[in-house]
């Protein structure tokens, strides 16, 4: 039986939430200073009122030196963002302008 169910969100969002020892050889998303943008991305939606927009804490996503790292679905567009602007304009572009941000994105490389 197939069953069919409708897409939820418009866009999903997968920040890497992976907080390693610090000197561990891959490094972390959370040493590289990821809570405090994955917080300001929190406030953000819910403060843009997005409901199409869901964003999930993610373990590892396998690319630790390009940390923080988050990644949208249904696209597949990575962000490495830095600064709290960096999330702010996301949010803009992306997800409520439908358009990405192209200087934040990366080509994961392990």
């Amino acid at each position: 039986m197939d069953l069919e169910l409708p897409m939820v969100f418009k866009y999903h969002v997968f920040a890497c939430f992976t907080k390693r020892p610090a000197g561990h050889p891959r490094g972390s998303c959370m040493e590289r200073n990821a809570q405090p943008l994955w917080d300001r991305l929190t406030q953000k939606l819910e403060a843009k009122q997005l409901p199409d927009v869901n964003m999930s804490a993610s373990g590892c996503l396998s690319f630790c030196r390009a940390g923080p790292l988050m990644v949208v679905y249904p696209e597949g567009i990575w962000y490495h963002p830095e600064t709290p602007e960096d999330i702010d304009e996301i949010v803009e572009s992306h997800f409520v302008g439908g358009k990405p941000v192209e200087r934040l994105i990366i080509i994961p490389q392990r």
